[in-house]
């Protein structure tokens, strides 16, 4: 059926005191609340429970606010220390590991899916190329991973999501608009990036400077965290309507409060932690839906190809490239290169494709569909096993 607003408020209600239920279980298994999540919104979609509209524009504003809040979250755990010293990991991610991968991908994408044209192999291969910060997050905060691969995946599932943006814009429009569309869009889209850092950055400081001349019963505990959320919702939107990169303005506005007011993350603390995880329940169990209502009507051999494709060589191939020369340990570099996994801004991404008037829209949606969703697994039940197997190989002598 249709779902209402008191129908997705009874079965959201429902998923998440499952999710509190299981959540205990959770951590002493492979499991994973995201696996979960996608379970539980397909289940819901099989049955007939609810029915997702993958073009309401709702389910992009809750996709894109899980990103927002998510990437916001993670920018103020960035360690001031860490930024300084351990540079080369995320910098050789973003810049090396993550274009070689797109490259990868599209070319696999244009040998396994001709039906393509190239410019959507390479919108596909952009628009997979982020790795997703709600799934690494685990990671970022468990202290038995070493601290420079936490830093590393952190600042990259952190900026690779806004950066990847405009290129998946760029190939989005070659798909669909004249050459003189594509022309004014890519320099739009280069400004975006620029004004995005400018923007969370510069309300960052102010913000911070702010905090810093109210006196200290200013801000009562309990609005602590509303002060931070606060942040990276303006953050985003000034950016947005300064015509920059809203999703790189709220991460940006993470670190750049996180280095100017050293206490920010504890602030920020428990509420964020409680909000972040509802969104990402929702956004996974609407995933799951979404899998569902769209289908896989298109052939399965080549799209599952190109899915193990990029998380068994892209990903790995790319990381472990990139890394060369750089004072991480081959254990460390191993770690990094498998997990990259793919979720919100990918979906977010393949949302707007299949909204569009690209010509194979569907098919660019079903592949990264079909990636998404083995990553969410493959990783979502190796993140608890990884970070064991890391620090057992780096206490070996």
């Amino acid at each position: 059926m249709a779902i209402g607003f008191p129908e997705a408020l009874a079965a959201f209600g429902a998923l998440l005191l499952c999710a509190a239920a299981v959540s205990g279980l959770v951590r002493r298994t492979v499991l994973s609340i995201s696996v979960l999540a996608v379970a539980a919104g397909a289940g819901l979609e099989v049955t007939g429970v609810l029915t997702v509209d993958p073009s309401a524009e709702a389910i992009i504003l809750v996709v894109e606010l899980v990103l927002l809040v998510t990437l916001f979250s993670d920018g103020m755990l960035v360690e001031q220390e860490l930024l300084r010293r351990v540079w080369r990991g995320p910098t050789r991610a973003l810049a090396i590991a993550m274009p070689i991968n797109a490259v990868l991908l599209a070319g696999a994408a244009k040998l396994l899916l001709p039906e393509l044209t190239w410019e959507e192999a390479f919108l596909l291969g952009f628009l997979l190329s982020p790795t997703d910060p709600v799934i690494t997050s685990t990671l970022v905060t468990a202290m038995h991973v070493p601290a420079p691969v936490r830093h590393t995946l952190n600042v990259e599932s952190g900026l690779n999501d806004g950066l990847a943006l405009p290129f998946v814009l760029f190939f989005l429009a070659l798909s669909t608009e004249s050459a003189s569309g594509v022309a004014s869009t890519a320099g739009s889209l280069a400004l975006e990036t620029v004004v995005g850092v400018a923007v969370g950055s510069a309300l960052a400081a102010a913000v911070g400077g702010l905090l810093h001349a109210l006196p200290d019963w200013a801000v009562t505990r309990r609005y602590e965290g509303l002060y931070a959320l606060g942040l990276g919702l303006a953050a985003y939107g000034v950016a947005d309507l300064a015509g920059g990169n809203g999703l790189i303005a709220a991460f940006c506005a993470g670190v750049a409060f996180a280095l100017v007011r050293s206490e920010a993350p504890g602030v920020f603390g428990r509420f964020n932690e409680d909000l972040s995880s509802v969104l990402q329940l929702v956004a996974f169990a609407l995933f799951g839906a979404l899998v569902v209502e769209t289908g896989f009507d298109l052939p399965f051999l080549p799209i599952a190809a190109f899915a193990v494709f990029a998380l068994v060589v892209a990903r790995p191939a790319s990381v472990l490239l990139a890394m060369i020369g750089t004072p991480l340990r081959g254990p460390e570099r191993v770690f990094i290169a498998w997990f990259g996994p793919k979720g919100i801004a990918s979906m977010l991404f393949a949302l707007f494709v299949l909204n569009s008037t690209a010509p194979d829209r569907t098919l660019v949606f079903d592949a990264a569909a079909a990636t998404i969703l083995a990553s969410i697994v493959a990783h979502g039940l190796t993140d608890t096993v990884g970070a064991s197997w890391i620090a057992r190989r780096l206490q070996e002598p």
